[in-house]
């Protein structure tokens, strides 16, 4: 197990009492064609955006009960691949997979596990990747406008509420209707 997921994991019982909700949303994106792609933006893809997110998964697993909640984000790009951002694409293909295969094992516990698949929206992250991008993106998209980040938290709630009690395992698209 990761030491720093556990280290998280421990300081949220020591704040709490319990865990019962952990949302995994750290993740890194570039732009990696194939004649430009190295092994370290594969490993720093791979490390962050899958081995992370399992080792984090992992150590909340162990302290959580019954009534829990894995929530993972999870991207568009997941099932609906560019070809500029191979890896990226790959990891949350990745991400998919595994929010399916650990539903089926957290599901007898009482755990379950829901991913979130934005499409484009606007963050910290991508305001300089993006720029100019709106344009192109909000005529793929049926709602006709770019997402916003509190479009993805109300996502979240309602993965994490009771309202979602009989999802566990899927993967579901929040991105105003676009395909990438």
């Amino acid at each position: 197990m990761s030491e720093s997921a556990a280290v998280t994991c421990s300081s949220a019982l020591q704040a709490f009492g319990k865990l019962d909700i952990l949302v995994n949303n750290a993740g890194v994106y570039k732009v990696d064609s194939l004649d430009t792609l190295t092994a370290e933006s594969f490993d720093e893809h791979f490390n962050l955006n899958v081995r992370g997110l399992l080792l984090t998964t992992q150590a909340a697993a162990r302290v959580m009960t019954a009534g829990g909640v894995v929530v993972n984000i999870s991207s568009g790009l997941a099932n609906s691949p560019y070809a500029m951002v191979h890896v990226y694409c790959a990891t949350k293909g990745a991400v998919n997979t595994l929010t399916r295969s650990l539903g089926m094992e957290l599901g007898p516990r009482g755990i379950r596990v829901v991913g979130i698949a934005p499409g484009f929206v606007h963050t910290e992250g991508n305001a300089e990747s993006a720029k100019g991008m709106d344009e192109y993106f909000i005529a793929k998209t049926p709602l006709g406008r770019v997402g916003k980040p509190k479009d993805i938290a109300a996502a979240v709630s309602y993965a994490v509420s009771d309202d979602a009690g009989w999802v566990t395992g899927s993967t579901i698209d929040v991105a105003g209707g676009m395909v990438f």
